[in-house]
């Protein structure tokens, strides 16, 4: 059984644009290093006429984003320079450090009706010796990523390792990513090596123990936990986890190991130290007039955008 359930919640990120936000949750901050993860679509009206769901460029320290499509097409441009749309079955992986400010466009018309975009977005909170890297980007394709099938199952590893797999994407910490998807009947288990370990039902029904799961809810395991998963139905699966990185502060966009450095991000967004990307600096999220405090890994904080 698990060690504990998550429902994903409902927020917006932009008009037309309502997600499923599964991490941060109140009573289980982080899955590994992973602390923040949305379900994105999908999408099956466009936005109201006149407006957008393009994510407007905002900041980040202290983690990686990482982006991955089921379906459509989004095109992202950071402070780095870099222009690039990302394709289902890629994965653009974002690592802020001391700093990074990125924007998300949905350009592609028809992408944003008829459930054609849909889209994961995790963050991964990085190791103290590395909040202050210099920030990167890197795309890789889907044929960089190592593919495994076998009756009734298929399952890309996004990134990290698992189930004997690996691949070249840059990660900082121990950690698996996995994509599965499962005919009704199958049977799946989870890797073993890992401390910490989440599902994400993002499509269908599983069985564990005689109990159903729905689409919407993370599953949280122990390490010592050897769960059995049945597919009721055909289903998508996301897994991630791996060695938990310590106690981190989130305030809105901002993941770090010290409160201070969280209040330091919000002065330098507010005066500008953290540049715009060049090919999209005519607008910008302002700082959210929110005055709390950062909040540590373990208590909830402010509603982040992503």
């Amino acid at each position: 059984m698990p060690e504990m359930i998550i429902e994903a919640r409902k927020a917006f990120i932009g008009p037309g644009m309502e997600v499923k936000r599964i991490l941060p949750f109140r009573l289980r901050r982080m899955v590994g290093p992973f602390i923040f993860m949305d379900h994105a679509g999908p999408v099956t009206t466009a936005p109201p006429s006149g407006q957008s769901m393009d994510v407007l460029p905002h900041p980040h320290i202290g983690l990686s984003t990482v982006s991955y499509l089921f379906g459509g097409r989004v095109t992202h441009r950071d402070s780095l320079g870099v222009e690039q749309i990302i394709l289902p079955g890629e994965v653009n992986w974002m690592t802020a450090g001391k700093g990074i400010a990125h924007s998300e466009r949905f350009e592609d018309p028809q992408a944003l009706a008829g459930g054609a975009l849909e889209m994961i977005q995790t963050w991964v909170a990085l190791p103290e010796k590395d909040e202050e890297s210099d920030p990167a980007f890197d795309n890789y394709k889907a044929h960089e990523l190592p593919v495994f099938t076998d009756t009734g199952v298929w399952m890309r590893l996004i990134a990290g390792n698992a189930y004997g797999l690996s691949n070249d994407v840059k990660t900082h910490s121990s950690l698996f990513y996995v994509h599965v998807v499962l005919k009704k009947a199958a049977t799946f288990s989870l890797p073993e090596e890992h401390e910490e370990r989440g599902v994400y039902v993002a499509k269908g029904s599983i069985e564990i123990s005689g109990r159903t799961y729905m689409n919407g809810q993370m599953l949280v395991f122990k390490k010592e936990d050897e769960p059995r998963i049945i597919a009721k139905e055909d289903c998508v699966l996301m897994l991630l986890g791996g060695a938990p990185v310590g106690e981190r502060y989130i305030w809105w966009n901002f993941v770090s190991s010290r409160r201070e450095r969280i209040e330091q991000a919000k002065e330098d967004w507010k005066q500008g130290k953290i540049l715009l990307p060049p090919n999209d600096n005519q607008e910008f999220i302002p700082l959210p007039e929110n005055n709390s405090k950062p909040a540590a890994s373990h208590t909830p904080p402010p509603e982040p955008l992503s």
